[in-house]
């Protein structure tokens, strides 16, 4: 099947000044029989059977993400009705733009509306975008939009065109279903003839055909509305998540007083009235509403999922923040915040919202699981995984759905399903198309939409409409679960039409006809997701109309957490590690265990609110944030250079914490009063806990130094250490002293110690020996001459008085 070809300036050139030189030109599309296929070469141009001419490349299977010069760009901008039901009108209206984006004018711009056969398997979702469009058999007469474009000029215009009828041409839609639709533009450049100068393609979701007005007996069978069958409806699941990219300011400790800093201020305007995160919120509020849903039937389907990290920054913003005038020094200096009475209000709402509602939380951050498992850390892998539940339910007072964790990616390699095995019993969501049948002839077993991996249960979301809804928003993006064939550049679509083909993707399942086996849908759409406008409210009311159709049934995510592991070994997809960065994950790896050292030696004070854990929490959840997947699909290399300046400001943040704590050496040479005399040291403790810390000491031979064990030092407090030590020499002896955790990391830096002793030694140890014998002598000498009853010669000159 041949793609959807685009233009390129060299061919255009060409076919142009064939057409000039031959002198046979192009005839208008209205006339076919007015054109020469024959005088144009056909690995330029090609003429359809209706009349069409198409400039392309000599390469007639060019792919739909190939685009080069062009001399029109026509965009969607909108649809009416964006889904039809059997209480819509008979037809189908578009506003278009269409914008002469090439180097010349273009004469006679004329559009036509066409339409394919219904989408029949849910990679059509995707695929049906890039037909050809002569795979579009309905077609719809053409319709002179504009008479003349100057470069850059543009045009808005409105097209119709009938669902059905046999009068007049119309679109061929007879029966439920979701439809691909294409506008066509011809037009006649400047020194060249009529050609195919662009298209536009969309989704029309159609789950009930209106009547036919143009059959004269309004009762007849082909006259009448078509519902749809309502009798196997869909059980439906909808994650909605919450969630943003990493804003705090890495490299600093927790703390009880100090504000938190932001290295930017976006997110106050995301929380605003009007931003994205406000957007997402209010469709949810709005769409559950008891008046829109009072059957509460989208309520049931629905769990809000919310990423951790955006809560605890949301929370610190209430308090008042400051915004980092350079990421890469969140020391240096800051501005007051703009967005506190925005978060607090923000945050109210969606307390209010939680109350009632299914609440959920995503890894976090929104880690990637497979570098996580990669850096194979149990404390870093239980602070993404475990505790994000424990920090939803304290901030917004919800006990929420715990068991089930999220890829990001919609992946899960050999690492990731090992980390999420390693955190206990968890259920893996990730895309249908990423789970293989094991090896060794295992067989998969699915029950519903659910399959077990290795004893890890996993259960999976719908792939197509995944990548439809990843299409929504601002910065539309295409999963990296997307299989290739069901690829395409978005960046040719305009907004509207992506939705368009959301819309078409969720309403899909409801509408294929039932074939014995139970139904199940998952909608999860990128869990950093930029939907924004009407987009949010489009999404969920197309949801709420099929639960109240019967078209669909509710489906509570708590069923997908409560789903029991059947035991049969499933091996997940192998993802790809061509983009795995080995030194970010060697670095994530020590800077943990540095942290973790850090954290076993701070006391644990009752008195103090300030914790060991809340002190270090901020730099362990720095690291993940280095791993994050928000934003990577948009930008991959502005990503990864935000992850590497995050990680490089962590570790000069947890370099400095470390070096709060030191030993202060006394100034000059330090003299010991005798041989075995103590040193006294002072230690001093910057941080605002206290901390157990031992004494390293790196002594020459000529000097013993006893152990003086752990001790612990006050909050921003010192204290005097008496090392007992021994020397052996007179002279001056370098001695390095530092502090340690308590498993050995070191602290600070090491200061050396010039030390002296007054001792003199093996000489000295002589010399009194010598002196003793001597005394000895002599008294043995007085006392003999005492027996002897001799007069002692030396007390010659002595007379007592």
């Amino acid at each position: 099947m041949a793609l959807r070809s685009r233009i390129t300036a060299a061919t255009s050139v060409l076919v142009l000044g064939a057409s000039l030189l031959l002198g046979t030109g192009v005839a208008a599309a209205q006339d076919p029989a007015a054109q020469d296929p024959a005088a144009q070469d056909p690995s330029e141009s090609s003429q359809s059977e209706d009349g069409t001419v198409t400039y392309q490349s000599s390469a007639s299977d060019l792919p739909r993400t190939t685009r080069g010069t062009q001399f029109l760009e026509m965009s969607i901008d909108a649809v009416a009705p964006g889904t039809v039901t059997t209480t819509s009108e008979p037809f189908v209206t578009v506003r278009a733009t269409v914008r002469n984006t090439g180097d010349r004018r273009v004469d006679d711009i004329s559009v036509r509306m066409q339409s394919a056969d219904a989408v029949e398997s849910p990679d059509e979702l995707r695929t049906s975008l890039s037909l050809d469009q002569q795979e579009y058999a309905d077609v719809g007469e053409f319709q002179v939009v504009a008479d003349s474009l100057e470069q850059g000029a543009s045009a808005q215009f409105t097209v119709s065109m009938p669902l059905r009828g046999t009068q007049s041409p119309s679109l061929g839609i007879d029966r439920p279903g979701v439809y691909p639709l294409l506008l066509n533009a011809n037009g006649t450049p400047e020194y060249g003839g009529t050609a195919r100068l662009d298209d536009a393609r969309f989704l029309l979701p159609v789950t009930g055909v209106p009547r036919d007005p143009t059959v004269p007996d309004p009762m007849a069978p082909d006259a009448v509305p078509l519902p749809p069958s309502t009798a196997d409806p869909v059980a439906t699941t909808v994650l909605w998540p919450l969630a943003d990219k990493p804003r705090l300011a890495a490299g600093i400790p927790g703390s009880i007083d100090d504000r938190v800093r932001l290295v930017d201020d976006d997110l106050a305007g995301e929380l605003a009235s009007g931003g994205r995160l406000d957007q997402l919120l209010e469709a949810v509020e709005s769409a559950t509403a008891s008046d829109v849903d009072p059957g509460g039937k989208l309520a049931q389907s629905l769990c809000i999922a919310v990423d951790p990290d955006l809560l605890v920054t949301v929370s610190n913003m209430t308090r008042g923040y400051l915004v980092v005038a350079d990421p890469a020094d969140p020391a240096g200096p800051s501005r007051e915040g703009n967005g506190r009475d925005a978060a607090t209000a923000w945050l109210s709402r969606l307390e209010t919202l939680t109350e009632s509602m299914c609440v959920t939380a995503l890894p976090f951050a929104q880690v990637d699981l497979d570098t996580l498992g990669n850096v194979g850390d149990a404390s870093l892998a239980s602070t993404a995984l475990e505790s994000p539940a424990e920090v939803v339910d304290a901030i917004l007072g919800v006990t929420s759905v715990r068991g089930v964790v999220w890829s990001s990616t919609g992946q899960l390699g050999e690492a990731g399903a090992a980390t999420v095995r390693s955190v206990g019993q968890r259920t893996a969501l990730v895309a249908d198309n990423s789970i293989a049948p094991g090896a060794a002839g295992a067989v998969a077993r699915v029950v519903g939409d659910t399959t077990v991996a290795a004893e890890l249960n996993a259960t999976v979301f719908d792939g197509p409409t995944a990548t439809a809804l990843a299409g929504v928003g601002t910065d539309p993006s295409t999963p990296r679960f997307t299989p290739d064939d069901q690829r395409y550049d978005l960046a040719g679509d305009s907004r509207t039409a992506r939705l368009q083909d959301a819309l078409g993707a969720v309403t899909y399942h409801a509408l294929t006809p039932p074939d014995g086996a139970p139904r199940a849908l998952t909608i999860a759409p990128p869990q950093y997701w930029t939907a924004g406008g009407d987009e949010p409210d489009a999404i969920l009311g197309t949801v709420s109309s099929l639960l109240r159709t019967g078209l669909a049934t509710p489906r509570p995510f708590t069923e997908l957490a409560e789903e029991q592991p059947t035991g049969l070994p499933v091996e997940t997809v192998t993802t790809s590690v061509s983009d795995r960065d080995q030194n970010l994950e060697d670095r994530i790896r020590a800077q943990s265990k540095r942290i973790e050292a850090l954290r076993g030696s701070l006391v644990e004070d009752p008195q103090s609110v300030l914790t060991p854990r809340r002190f270090t929490a901020p730099l362990r959840e720095d690291l993940l944030r280095a791993i994050g997947t928000a934003d990577r699909s948009v930008d991959p290399a502005a990503a990864s250079n935000t992850a590497r300046i995050r990680l490089d400001t962590s570790e000069a943040g947890l370099n400095s914490t470390f070096e709060a704590v030191t030993v202060l050496a006394p100034g000059g040479v330090y003299t010991l009063a005798s041989e075995q005399s103590p040193l006294l040291l002072v230690a001093r403790n910057d941080l605002p806990i206290g901390v157990n810390v031992r004494l390293k000491v790196d002594a020459p031979p000529e000097m013993t130094v006893s152990d003086v064990g752990a001790m612990a030092l006050p909050a921003r407090g010192s204290r005097t250490i008496t090392v007992p030590a021994q020397v052996d020499d007179s002279r001056n002896l370098a001695v390095d002293f530092s502090l340690t955790t308590l498993d050995g990391q070191q602290l600070g830096e090491a200061s050396t110690v010039s030390v002296r002793s007054n001792a003199y030694g093996q000489a000295l140890a002589i010399i009194t020996a010598c002196a003793g014998v001597l005394l000895l002598l002599l008294a043995g000498r007085r006392l003999w001459h005492r027996f002897k009853g001799q007069p002692d010669p030396a007390d010659e000159g002595y007379e007592r008085p």
